[in-house]
């Protein structure tokens, strides 16, 4: 291999820069940065929706339940001291338990839920606008259409014809004269 091969770690950084820099200013890229930033900022307020508003109302109707604490119990042991003896903390046994926390998972799909539903409108509506614009759009050309067809075609007459039909005319003219 010769010189010319071999290619610098400068050259191959640089190049690296470079189509790191063409990638990040993609339009596609940061429309979609924005979008991420943006939904992470939805999520946190939908979150809010779903733990604050929606969620206590709920919770008293079901009899106080706060839905963070939903939880089945699947495990209990007794922890133990080195000895073998039971743990006692101001006079209560002490227990390793493991817990299926559903009630978290219940908040979680309601905030998934919600905020599908919030995505489905947004892009419903705009989907519904932009059906309605070519609607509107495909009416006015059919309209405009409509009125190029009762509109009385005026066909321009080309100069030599209108001088040959005048010395047709005058002819008939003078031949009539004579008779």
């Amino acid at each position: 291999m010769g010189k010319k091969d071999k290619v610098t770690t400068k050259e191959l950084a640089s190049g690296f820069v470079a189509g790191f820099k063409n990638f990040i200013m993609r339009g596609n890229v940061i429309d979609m940065a924005v979008g991420v930033i943006i939904g992470g900022a939805f999520g946190k307020i939908i979150t809010s929706l779903v733990n604050d508003v929606i969620l206590p109302p709920i919770g008293v109707l079901l009899g106080g339940v706060e839905f963070r604490d939903l939880q089945w119990l699947i495990s209990r042991k007794p922890i133990l001291d080195d000895g073998g003896s039971p743990v006692f903390v101001n006079g209560i046994q002490q227990f390793t338990d493991v817990y299926i926390r559903y009630g978290n998972l219940i908040q979680i799909i309601l905030e998934f839920l919600i905020i599908a539903l919030c995505i489905y409108f947004v892009l419903y509506f705009f989907i519904k606008r932009k059906e309605n614009e070519a609607k509107i759009l495909a009416l006015k050309e059919k309209q405009e259409n409509e009125l190029k067809e009762k509109e009385p075609v005026v066909k321009e007459i080309p100069e030599d014809i209108k001088l040959l039909t005048e010395i047709r005319d005058l002819l008939k003219r003078e031949s009539n004269e004579k008779v």
